[in-house]
């Protein structure tokens, strides 16, 4: 019993597990099917979403070429607007480069048409307009060419060279300076400007591969589009652009080295001339003191005014002869080559400038001579008139008058006052009176009064002396020192100062000449007063009488009546 009731149990426990079994099996095949449903549905979905993921990123993906696209072309507008506001030179020479080849090239198939038209009938050619239309056409073209000749066969040509160097200056004295800095001067801003001319190729370059750079770009993202107009030749060429810059870079290397080594050649230069310029201004300030110590030294041991004029003119004209001889013996190479100069050109100087000679000549004769010196009243004559002056000034090839009113100016030019130039050279030619020369400071003046024949002549001698020895008695004095001391220097043989009188018959009546010395400088004033006092004395007295020309008049008639005179003023 406990076997079968274990078998049974056995068997109850094995049919209920296998039912479990078999249900659990079921339900496993009903989820795998939902499962494989669910993922079905989702793999449909997924297929719906990855379709309008990939058009919405196609969509994307467009615009964004697009983007790029027109992002290429602004930045395309942008550099070609960048190289035309710039208006480079190399631009504008290719392209006239390329006009040129572009002419060159029409008009040598418009030759070769003229030709072909040149080979039929004279009388056809003669009547074609066509013809005649190529042959006004090549007169354009070949004016066209001729006037882009310059530019030849080869781009960049002129802008490839730099600008000549002129003839490197050489300097050898102070004035030279100035052109040794105004050429370095030039020559740097030569190089600058082809540096500026470099700078400006290596933009155009980079602006030209950049542009080409985004072209390409661009055209890989759009096939087609395409690049028109003449900047299209110029994109295609930017090798030519890169060859230029290579012998630009070649050229300004070997520019630089030759600028520098004739600037520093020339910075020598003026250094040598500065410092020789340099001594040469020490020695002449050295010059300029001693000259100011020597005039220290003359103007406080020389008393007299005209000595030390004198002295002071001698000391400058020495000093200005040491400055020329440093100055010529320090930037003449061959100071024998010039003696030889001078020698041959002697003569025509000599005639060119001979007034020039004779004057430096007539001031060394005044100055060295002593004959005239600086505040002497000097009368010289020319062309007829007569000028009285003081000297104010001798100078190397005139002397400077300041006239005076004498008795010349009141009686021969009346004027006075005027600054008159005298050439040196007169003392030679025309006829020069000092009356001041050698410290004598007086002059004779003599006063003519003519009285009457009935006059007492002896009392008007007398008076008039007397008035004469009263105002001149003092320049009497003085004078017969001045002649004192001249007894040395020259042979006075008649040194009598005193006033004289002398008596002349004249045709209206008896001359009363009274000569007196005078201050040279004051000869009016002192004549004026003597001339008055003459004149009241006489008029005080009653037997002599002041004539003046008079006629007589001898009427009578028949019976010999007595004869009337009758003075006649003129």
């Amino acid at each position: 019993m406990k076997f079968i009731l274990s078998f049974f149990i056995f068997l109850t426990l094995t049919t209920a597990l296998s039912a479990v079994e078999k249900n659990s099996i079921k339900n496993e095949d009903n989820t795998i099917q939902e499962s494989l449903d669910v993922n079905a549905t989702l793999f449909a979905l997924q297929q719906a979403k990855i379709l309008e993921d990939k058009e919405r990123l196609q969509r994307e993906l467009e615009l964004r070429r697009q983007n790029q696209i027109q992002k290429y072309k602004n930045k395309l507008l942008a550099i070609k607007k960048q190289i035309d506001s710039a208006d480079s030179i190399w631009v504008k020479n290719y392209s006239t480069y390329k006009t040129y080849k572009a002419v060159k090239e029409e008009l040598l198939n418009l030759r070769n048409k003229i030709m072909e038209l040149s080979e039929n009938d004279q009388n056809e050619i003669t009547s074609n307009d066509e013809f005649n239309a190529f042959l006004a056409k090549e007169k354009i073209l070949t004016h066209q060419i001729e006037l882009l000749e310059g530019d030849n066969e080869t781009p960049f040509m002129t802008l490839l060279q730099p600008q000549e160097i002129e003839d490197v200056p050489t300097i050898t004295n102070p004035i030279d300076i100035f052109s040794g800095f105004s050429f370095t001067k030039l020559l740097n801003q030569q190089y600058s400007d082809y540096e500026e001319r470099k700078v400006e190729l290596i933009k155009i370059i980079y602006f030209l591969k950049e542009y080409k750079k985004t072209l390409q770009l661009l055209k890989d993202l759009d096939t087609n589009f395409t690049q028109t107009g003449d900047f299209k030749d110029i994109i295609q060429n930017v090798e030519k652009f890169s060859l230029a810059l290579d012998t630009v870079q070649t050229a300004s290397s070997v520019y630089a080295k030759r600028i520098s080594d004739i600037n520093r050649s020339v910075n020598k230069q003026i250094e040598l001339q500065s410092v020789k310029l340099f001594r040469i201004g020490i020695v002449i300030l050295v010059l300029f003191i001693v000259l100011f110590l020597l005039k220290t030294a003359a103007k406080k041991y020389i008393v007299d005014n005209e000595r030390f004029y004198m002295a002071n003119k001698i000391m400058n004209f020495i000093n200005f002869f040491l400055i020329v001889i440093i100055l010529l013996f320090s930037y003449i190479e061959n100071v024998s080559y010039l003696v030889t100069v001078l020698g041959f050109a002697s003569a025509g100087i000599a005639i060119a400038m001979k007034d020039w000679f004779m004057s430096i000549l007539g001031w060394m004769v005044i100055v060295f001579g002593g004959s005239i010196h600086v505040g002497d009243r000097i009368r010289f004559k020319k062309s007829g008139l007569e000028y009285v002056g003081d000297v104010l000034d001798i100078s190397l090839f005139r002397m400077t008058i300041m006239e005076d009113v004498t008795l010349t100016t009141y009686k021969e030019n009346r004027r006075a006052g005027r600054i008159i130039f005298v050439p040196n050279n007169y003392i030679f030619t025309e006829m020069v009176a000092n009356y001041s020369h050698a410290s004598l400071k007086t002059v004779w003046d003599g006063i003519d009064i003519t009285i009457t024949f009935d006059s007492n002549h002896k009392k008007a001698q007398y008076i008039a002396k007397e008035v004469a020895r009263k105002y001149s008695k003092g320049y009497t004095d003085i004078t017969r020192k001045q002649l004192n001391k001249l007894r040395n220097q020259y042979s006075l043989k008649n040194t009598n100062v005193e006033p004289r009188v002398f008596t002349f018959i004249e045709e209206n009546g008896i001359n009363i000449s009274a000569w007196y010395l005078t201050n040279a400088y004051a000869t009016l004033t002192l004549r004026s007063s003597i001339s008055m006092d003459i004149i009241d004395a006489y008029k005080a007295e009653a037997d002599i009488e002041i004539a003046y020309p008079t006629q007589k008049l001898h009427m009578s008639n028949f019976d010999n009546k007595p004869v009337h005179e009758m003075p006649l003023e003129h």
